[in-house]
């Protein structure tokens, strides 16, 4: 009769990576927590035959351990705070780059500063967008010169990488933005428009020739059903207006122009005047917000004596307080309501909800102060440009402190 066996376990700090093996007498007792899931084998043998006298043998082998973390590129590390970068910026943003071997942060620097990047716009810019780094020389010189093709200069370029980088980096496909200025070019969109998108909307050019084709093909469709006859105007018009359709869905855009055409009640000539015009901005908005934003609308100026056409007349004329969530479009209107100015003042100035609430109370409160009456005069300057409005406000204050004097 075998005598009991006793078995011996011995703990190994999990992430070490080593295969242990002990043979305690007539046990061979096998553990792994990474290569077996943490599975055990108990296998019995006969001490005369396997380990005949073994008393104990410890066995390791390394192996890679894929529960461990990749180590980070500590020359790159070392690089980059020369450079200025704001580290913990750029790991929070992309970690992922500084576990690669291969970077090439100084070549990116070299080629920045070729083109007039100052070096604190280059920390700039590989802070808030690491994955810079990634582009090799050859590629960062081909997508320049693309984007030359639109941007008239270098420094041109450089300001719109100090303000959005990803615009620039997003993609290493140059091939297909190429492809996509080409076409974009070719179905009669100038310099400035595409500019316009390469600044607002530069996922346009990250898009597939494919995808762009479809929109364009569609809105020239469009056109061409409500009787336009220049498809290349009304499609360049639009782009203009609303460089951030390109990256919309054909089926969201369709869906909200027939939604405009039946709430209210247009012909094709006057949907055609509205969606190549003021309503252009809107065709990129979610269905379901441009449906729940008019509803609420129409619900609370209904609570305020405004009638059917006059609601009508106030969202056409324009079409931007569609943006405007429930809160934010009742606050707006009660902010002016408690300075006395009557919803009929604000149903003919509707540009005026445009502004801030902060920007529409502190005018109010200058226009008061400076004599101003805004319930029996016009009330269009609260939309004004700031430039414009200074110089009118500057006008009142000089008018009032004559009178004074007076």
């Amino acid at each position: 009769m075998q005598s009991s066996l006793s078995l011996r376990q011995m703990s190994i700090p999990k992430g070490l990576g080593y295969l242990t093996i002990m043979a305690p007498r007539n046990l061979l007792y096998m553990r792994s927590n990474f290569l077996f899931g943490s599975r055990c084998w108990m296998i019995r043998f006969s001490a005369e035959i396997l380990f005949k006298s073994v008393s104990f043998r410890l066995f390791s082998m390394k192996c890679d351990n894929a529960d461990s973390e990749p180590l980070e590129n500590e020359e790159l590390l070392n690089n980059l705070l020369t450079m200025g970068v704001d580290v913990d910026m750029a790991k929070k943003r992309q970690p992922g780059v500084f576990n690669r071997r291969g970077t090439n942060e100084q070549n990116l620097k070299t080629f920045l500063l070729s083109k007039g990047a100052s070096k604190e716009v280059i920390a700039s810019i590989i802070s808030r967008y690491p994955r810079a780094m990634t582009r090799t020389p050859e590629s960062l010189s081909n997508r320049w010169d693309l984007w030359r093709r639109i941007v008239t200069s270098d420094l041109e370029i450089v300001a719109i990488l100090e303000r959005s980088p990803e615009s620039f980096f997003r993609s290493s496909n140059n091939l297909n933005l190429e492809k996509n200025i080409e076409f974009l070019y070719s179905v009669g969109l100038t310099r400035k428009c595409l500019c316009r998108l390469l600044t607002s909307a530069p996922r346009t050019f990250s898009n597939s020739l494919e995808l762009n084709k479809q929109m364009v093909e569609f809105l020239q469709e469009i056109c061409l059903s409500l009787g336009h006859n220049d498809p290349t105007g009304f499609v360049r018009k639009i782009i203009f207006k609303n460089p951030f359709i390109l990256i919309q869905s054909t089926k969201r855009v369709k869906t909200n122009i027939e939604f405009l055409q039946s709430a209210f009640n247009l012909n094709n000539e006057q949907l055609l005047v509205l969606i190549r015009g003021p309503g252009a901005k809107i065709l990129d908005l979610s269905n379901d917000c441009m449906r729940r934003n008019y509803t609420n609308i129409k619900e609370r100026l209904f609570s305020l004596g405004c009638t059917a056409e006059e609601i009508r007349k106030f969202v056409l004329s324009c079409p931007d307080v569609i943006f405007l969530g429930e809160k934010k479009f009742s606050d707006k209107i009660d902010c002016l309501i408690e300075e006395k100015i009557s919803i009929s003042q604000i149903i003919e100035n509707s540009q005026i909800l445009d502004s801030s609430i902060s920007t529409l109370k502190s005018r109010i409160k200058e226009l008061v102060n400076a004599g101003y009456n805004l319930s029996t005069s016009s009330i269009s300057l609260l939309s004004w440009s700031q430039k414009r409005y200074n110089a009118k406000l500057k006008k009142l204050n000089t008018g009032q402190n004559v009178v004074l004097g007076n």
